[in-house]
Formats: structure tokens, sequence, C-alpha cells
């Protein structure tokens, strides 16, 4: 059976789908904890269990080790013939506005931007790599957090720096965007008398972004020239003025090093809360720092509703999406509060259950719940680069094998 592979790898997981031609899922999965307490797990279409197996951390030290664990379990239990693999890279820089065949020039270019996003780049380009060192005739597909923002008008792409910082690519870019596009495509098929108007779209999980939809068309987002931009994040700070970067390291010594650490791994839910960067975690602990820690969170989405829609010039709905977003009934509560000057007007049993529209008959806005699917996104972009090349146009597949 043709198929295609999705691979969405982390700083210490790798996420993967296995989607036949048709774009039906065949298999969901994701091997996390790894270089600390490696486990494979993995379910069918129909939510059965197919893997469920632990490792010894030294067996599976590093992304490109997961991503041969994965691909032995799959050669070995799934009877499949890739003809793809489509990756979610995070960051494509100024180049890249749209899904791309991979190659040597590709991956060079590539490499530029992992300083702009160290969290997540390293480990997309790892995943690519490791495929390619065993299949290197497997055509991979790159597809770009990034891409979806890239027709924001010139003033919403500027720093007030000098311009020739913007010619090199120092500029607002935007993340999330493979959820975005899902979004305000599903937004189409779901809520069509929405999906043309003003939306602001929160995507809430360990990373976390909104974005401005007019028309299903991104005008402005909250993320910029790297993820750490915008909202509180699980570990990241989201805004904060440079002025304290610049009294770390000149005041408190701290060496460029220590303050991307500082940034990326101690801030956020984590640095507030001093308990944890889960926000389920957060939500059960009694403590008070755990409490200031949900109420900036719901603080600083607040304020960003009222930036976006002063961008969109007023707001027809509001939509959650991702882990907290579409799981967290609490968090959702305390947000539409916030954005009861905007016209929202919660209806409480609903949003309890998380039906797709939360919001009553009388609110002025629609609030919906919208789950996101951003590996579909991936697997669509991936079968449209494959139909269009010599792959599918008459050339034999790629011959059946290893897949990693």
């Amino acid at each position: 059976m043709n198929a295609i592979l999705v691979v969405n790898a982390g700083s210490s997981s790798v996420k993967f789908q296995v989607y036949k031609a048709s774009l039906a899922r065949l298999v969901k999965g994701q091997i996390d904890g790894v270089g600390a307490r490696p486990r494979l797990r993995a379910e069918n279409a129909d939510g059965q269990e197919l893997v469920n197996s632990t490792f010894a951390a030294e067996h599976v030290p590093d992304i490109p080790v997961a991503v041969d664990v994965v691909g032995k379990w799959l050669r070995e239990t799934q009877e499949v013939d890739l003809i793809a693999v489509g990756h979610r890279v995070v960051h494509g820089g100024p180049e890249y506005d749209k899904p791309v065949l991979i190659d040597d020039t590709v991956l060079t270019r590539l490499d530029r931007y992992v300083p702009l996003a160290p969290l997540h780049q390293p480990n997309n380009l790892a995943s690519i790599r490791a495929i390619r060192s065993h299949r290197p005739e497997l055509p991979q597909v790159a597809c770009f957090d990034t891409a979806f923002h890239r027709g924001h008008a010139e003033v919403a792409d500027h720093f007030a720096i000098p311009k020739r910082f913007y010619a090199e690519g120092v500029r607002r870019y935007g993340f999330h965007g493979l959820s975005y596009e899902y979004i305000a495509e599903r937004l189409r098929v779901v809520a069509t008398d929405i999906a043309r108007g003003r939306v602001i779209v929160a995507h809430l999980g360990s990373g976390a972004s909104m974005c401005a939809l007019s028309n299903g068309r991104s005008i402005e987002s909250t993320m910029g020239f790297t993820a750490l931009d915008g909202l509180p994040m699980g570990t990241r700070p989201g805004q904060i003025d440079p002025g304290v970067v610049l009294y770390l390291i000149q005041q408190k010594k701290m060496s460029p090093e220590a303050v991307e650490n500082l940034l990326y791994h101690e801030s956020g839910l984590k640095g507030l809360s001093d308990v944890s960067n889960d926000m389920r975690e957060l939500e059960a602990s009694s403590n008070p720092a755990a409490k200031l820690a949900i109420d900036y969170f719901v603080y600083r989405i607040g304020l960003y509703a009222g930036m976006l829609a002063a961008a969109l010039g007023g707001i027809d709905a509001f939509v959650f999406t991702a882990g907290i977003g579409e799981n967290s009934a609490t968090i959702r509560m305390n947000v539409a509060e916030k954005l009861g000057w905007l016209g929202a007007e919660l209806d409480r049993a609903a949003n309890a259950i998380g039906n797709l529209r939360i919001s009553t008959p009388k609110s002025r806005i629609a609030v919906l719940v919208v789950p996101t699917d951003e590996e579909l996104m991936i697997a669509r972009h991936t079968l449209a680069i494959v139909s269009n090349s010599k792959i599918s146009a008459g050339a034999p597949l790629p011959p059946k094998g290893k897949i990693a």
C-alpha cells in the first residue's frame, strides 16, 4: 500500500503519522522521553494500541536514533510502501513561503535558521538527515511553520530598526502556521460564514501564539523573528523588553548561551510558577505561584486579543485550538471573560463539554473550539508536491525497503 509518512520532531520527541495516498490516517504515534525515558507508542485509525514499548536511555540518546527506532518498528509491523516523507520545519526564513522538496541546497539554507529556532530547527533537520542516510531516493518535503504568515503587509513585518537588517532577514515571521492554515481550512467546512470574516485563533499549547485571520488569510501574529515572542509559553517568556536581555548580559554578566537557556528552557509558566511548565499540573496545584502563572497566561491572551482585533478592525469570532485550547475548559472560561468587552458571552455548559461553538446565541462574537491537525496539513502538502513531481507522473515508485 502506498503511503506518506509525516514526521514532527521536537526537542525530546518524534511524533509521526502514516497516511494512505487518499490521506486516510493509518497510524498515529510518537516516541518521547528521548535521552531520558524513551517510550514508543502508536495506535491505528480506530484508536487501537499497536505498540507501547520503553527503552533504556542509552539506546535512544538523540533524535536521529529515535527516527531509526520509529522506522524499524514501521518496517517490521506495517505493510506500507512509502512514496514520500513530510516534515514540519519551524523556520523557513525569508526564502521559503511554501512547502519545498528537500535537496542538499535546501538543507544547507535551512541550517542558517537554527539560531532562530534552537528548540526545533536542529531536530527538524536531524530527522530529515536520518531518513536520507537510509533512503536517499525517498522524496522528503519540508513544510514550514512560517510560510502561512508570509503574506503579511510590509508594515506588519518590520521592526523599527535600520532597514538593512530587514534585507538580511531580520523581520517578524510568525509561527504555528501549519496549525493556523488547517484551522482556516476547517472553518470553511464547520463555520462557512465565520471563515470569511475576522477571526482570532489562539493556538494554546506548550508553545503558544495567536493569529488574526481575515477571510482565511493571516494578517498579523503574536510571534515574530523567533518563537520567543508574544504569549508566555511552557518554558518561554513571550514578550519581553529587549532591555532585560541587555541587563542580563551587561549587569548580570550572563553569557549569550546562558541567556538563551534562560529564555528557552527556564522561563514562561515554568519560571513564573516554579512548579511546572504543564498547564494540567498548574491547574491542579494549590501553590499561589501556579495561580499567578495561569492568571498571567490568561491576562496576556486578553491583551493580545485587543491588539489583533485592532489589526482586523473588529472581530467576528475567536477560536481556541491546540493542547490547552482544546482541553482546558477553565482556561477557555477565563479567557472568554477577558473577551467580554469584545462581545463574547460564554455558554458554560457547552464549554464544559468542549462543543464546537461555546458561545451563547446572544454573544456578539462566536467563540469556537476547533481541534487542529498539523500532521494532516503536512500530509496534504507532501502529497501535492509528490503529485506534481516525476514520481507520480509515470516514474516507478521508490523501491520497498528501509523506511528510516
